[in-house]
């Protein structure tokens, strides 16, 4: 017996054979609208404070969770979002999210908003607007030239109230960074101490093949990817726009994010699994947001073909979303890595922290014809090892 799934495409649900007849791309779209839509609706509404949840123990974090939770939604569907509006089912989903993206940035930072968010208190607000940051940063035509003037200096004040906010020693530094290169881009105000100094750090910081120390010390979790290596390159490419000289280092820092994507791939098993090492676990598949920009980016290394790439991820995020558990009664995520495990969660963690896994799907940036989703299925390197087939071996970069 055919089985069935409801797929969510421009305000309709389409009848489509189950999830495993899906396109990847279809499925990968799928998860992003489930994923997304609470965060993006709610928010566009002014409701994202009246219908977020926090779970238990997480009432600690309900004046960070909502910028959270908009800042890494937004970070992660904003290349999709740059595609823009089509005639087509996605291509009008695209409108609607672009649309619920602009009034979501006016709630997110008027001053009159039920939903005005927490840029100034406390020091997690400076991680948040550094992800509202990269997301401007990804799609500017819709993210930022729509707004009107008086929503244009909400947000440079929402941004600009984080400068007080002093970032630790270690990836904090990018966060600083990343604000800075955007109101660089957009209000010629910037900084430029904090801008260099998180590049001298992290380069200091480069223990090498393609990695780089979490501060001095190097710490076996995902923060290259969930943080580093993306917020390097967003940080340079604004230098580079800006014809700063600090933009030199973009060459040498793309091929070690190559060499990181590489090893990324290789860390996905035959059966969709990856070792799960260190803190912010539940974050789930933003841990290969250097792999999917590299996708998105066209800059994948020679030896990880689009199409093996592709089925990596989606074997991922098929493993983690599908887990019973994983979402709530309302569609709002919750806490875990394989479905709901609160044992996970660090203290530093609310439900709008767990957004951060759309930054794991930038890849749905590239278009639908695209040779990423178009070339034939392709075995990804531990599947093919693992059937016993000659593959060369790796090295070290």
């Amino acid at each position: 017996m055919m089985k069935y799934a409801m797929l969510w495409l421009g305000g309709i649900f389409l009848t489509c054979a189950s999830a495993a007849e899906l396109s990847d791309r279809e499925y990968s779209l799928q998860v992003l609208d489930r994923v997304a839509r609470p965060v993006m609706r709610s928010l566009a509404e002014g409701k994202l404070r009246e219908e977020m949840p926090l779970g238990p123990g997480e009432e600690s974090r309900r004046d960070y969770t909502h910028l959270e939770a908009f800042g890494r939604t937004l970070s992660g569907i904003a290349p999709w979002l740059a595609l823009g509006e089509e005639d087509s089912a996605e291509g009008k989903l695209r409108a609607q999210y672009a649309d619920w993206a602009v009034k979501a940035m006016g709630n997110a930072t008027d001053p009159q908003s039920p939903d005005r968010m927490n840029f100034s208190r406390g020091g997690q607000p400076l991680v948040d607007a550094a992800f509202l940051s990269l997301a401007l940063l990804r799609a500017p035509k819709q993210l930022w030239e729509p707004l009107t003037t008086v929503q244009r200096e909400h947000l440079i004040h929402c941004l600009r109230e984080t400068r007080p906010i002093k970032p630790g020693e270690n990836n904090w530094l990018l966060f600083s960074a990343l604000v800075e290169a955007a109101l660089w881009k957009f209000s010629d105000q910037v900084e430029m101490a904090r801008i260099e100094r998180a590049l001298e750090k992290h380069e200091e910081w480069y223990v090498g093949d393609g990695t780089y120390g979490d501060g001095p010390q190097y710490h076996w979790d995902y923060y290259n990817s969930f943080v580093i290596q993306p917020a390097l390159i967003a940080v340079l490419e604004v230098c580079r726009e800006k014809k700063s000289p600090l933009a030199a280092a973009l060459p040498k820092i793309l091929a070690r994010a190559q060499r990181y994507a590489e090893v990324q791939e290789r860390l996905i098993s035959p059966e969709g699994t990856f070792p799960v090492i260190g803190r912010s676990s539940s974050y789930r598949f933003g841990a290969f947001q250097t792999l999917s920009l590299m996708a998105l980016r066209r800059e994948l290394p020679a030896s990880v073909p689009p199409a093996a790439a592709r089925g990596a991820m989606i074997a991922v995020v098929r493993r983690m979303i599908e887990a019973p558990g994983t979402f709530d009664e309302n569609g709002w995520l919750r806490v875990g890595v394989v479905g709901n495990q609160p044992a996970v969660r660090e203290k530093y963690i609310s439900t709008g922290s767990l957004y951060l896994c759309l930054n794991g799907l930038l890849h749905l940036g590239l278009a639908a014809d695209d040779p990423f989703w178009t070339a034939p299925a392709q075995a990804w390197t531990q599947k093919r090892l693992w059937a016993g087939e000659n593959v060369p071996a790796d090295h070290a970069h």
